[in-house]
């Protein structure tokens, strides 16, 4: 299956110049979405993965079914005031200012190796925020799983830049 064919863009959305890569378009397809989800699945069955952790919003939504397909546990990075209870948190660069991301301080005990899932892979930052995350909280990023790469972006380049991760994404947009 094509699972790019069942990827939605929408040109100047949501801004000109942005062409917005929508996967509301395969999520409704059933078997789409089960042929995401085995194929990561598929790709990280040898990998001795202990946790999935799914970044803020879209990694939930394939990070959790993964997590179900491999028989392992799911937990969250969220925008900050999202989780209750206490969390670590990590403050990254954007283009114009910053953001943060938090885990639960109790997501998962230290050495856990862990598989980050995300929607998509663009410059990196967010998913390098997640990492660090991760570790502070003293998990293995043993992989990076992504429906999506914007390669142009170089992001694949920045997150090697800071380990040995096993990425995949099954959707490479060139340009």
């Amino acid at each position: 299956m094509d699972l790019q064919e069942k990827i939605r863009v929408i040109p100047d959305f949501p801004q000109p110049g942005i062409s917005f890569k929508d996967i509301t378009t395969l999520l409704k397809d059933g078997e789409a979405l089960r042929e995401t989800v085995r194929r990561m699945a598929s790709h990280f069955a040898d990998s001795g993965i202990e946790m999935i952790v799914g970044v803020e919003s879209r990694g939930f939504i394939l990070g959790a079914p993964l997590a179900y397909e491999m028989g392992l546990g799911f937990t969250l990075i969220r925008k900050p005031g999202k989780l209750p209870g206490e969390v670590l948190a990590v403050e990254y660069e954007l283009e114009y200012g910053t953001d943060r991301l938090e885990i639960h301080a109790d997501a998962f005990a230290p050495g856990t190796r862990v598989l980050v899932v995300d929607d998509l892979l663009a410059t990196g930052g967010t998913i390098a925020a997640a990492i660090e995350l991760i570790k502070k909280l003293g998990g293995q990023v043993v992989g990076l799983a992504f429906l999506i790469e914007l390669s142009y972006l170089g992001g694949r380049e920045r997150l090697k830049t800071l380990g040995d991760y096993d990425i995949l994404a099954l959707v490479d947009y060139k340009e």
